[in-house]
């Protein structure tokens, strides 16, 4: 594990959607979700303007930015505007049809955390190629078919997950339609953590879904457990 990032912080990986959060704003749905166990936030636009990401980045960021790790989803531009706004914004995600990630590792530089989406034998391969120290975790999925992200690839399940992250020495997020009766076998089948996406900005109550998801996985977060 690198040191940019505390393996703690890999448990529940909230990938944030304006949509589904909405009428909520996404920083009030992001900070419930801290509250109740989340451990880690990617913010995810696709197709905002870049002045309205940087924004939503940086607001995200001062609501939860100290108490844990805040990425952004492909936008280095973005990473980098934030931090230059004074924005506590620890990272990048990157995808398969994203930026290259080395490149996307020397234009954010040696203290970013950096992940990368892989799910078939190739990707995981390729990632493995890398040079040390150039990807902190992997996304592996779709676990399951997911409307958040139409374009995934053919869903892995539980044990298309297992032999996806036994190819892999880094960490690897189970992501991709991942339920709550889904965590406790996708841990034992490898997983370092959950990415959700719908399963808490479309839940009622952020809070109590983070919490169901973290205690499903088994690590619940000391304020939480009490």
């Amino acid at each position: 594990m690198s040191a940019r990032l505390d393996p703690a912080a890999l448990a529940l990986h909230l990938v944030t959607d304006t949509a589904l959060s909405a009428p909520r704003s996404v920083p009030d749905v992001v900070a419930a979700a801290v509250a109740g166990g989340a451990t880690m936030v990617q913010v995810r636009e696709k197709h905002a303007p870049a002045r309205d990401l940087v924004a939503l980045l940086v607001a995200v960021a001062e609501r939860v930015g100290r108490d844990v790790p805040v990425l952004v989803d492909d936008r280095a531009d973005a990473y980098l505007a934030a931090r230059a706004a004074g924005a506590a914004v620890a990272g990048v995600h990157v995808g398969q049809s994203d930026l290259p990630v080395e490149l996307a590792r020397r234009i954010c530089g040696p203290d970013a955390v950096l992940g990368l989406s892989a799910a078939t034998a190739p990707e995981l391969d390729a990632a493995a190629a890398l040079p040390p120290g150039t990807v902190d975790y992997l996304g592996v999925g779709a676990v399951r078919a997911t409307r958040t992200k139409p374009d995934h690839p053919e869903p892995l399940g539980v044990e298309g997950f297992a032999r996806a992250a036994a190819r892999s020495a880094l960490p690897c997020l189970a992501i991709g339609g991942v339920r709550v009766e889904d965590a406790a076998a996708l841990r034992a089948a490898g997983a370092a953590g959950l990415a959700v996406v719908s399963g808490i900005c479309a839940d009622p109550d952020p809070a109590a879904a983070a919490a169901r998801y973290v205690r499903a996985f088994g690590r619940v977060p000391e304020e939480v457990a009490r």
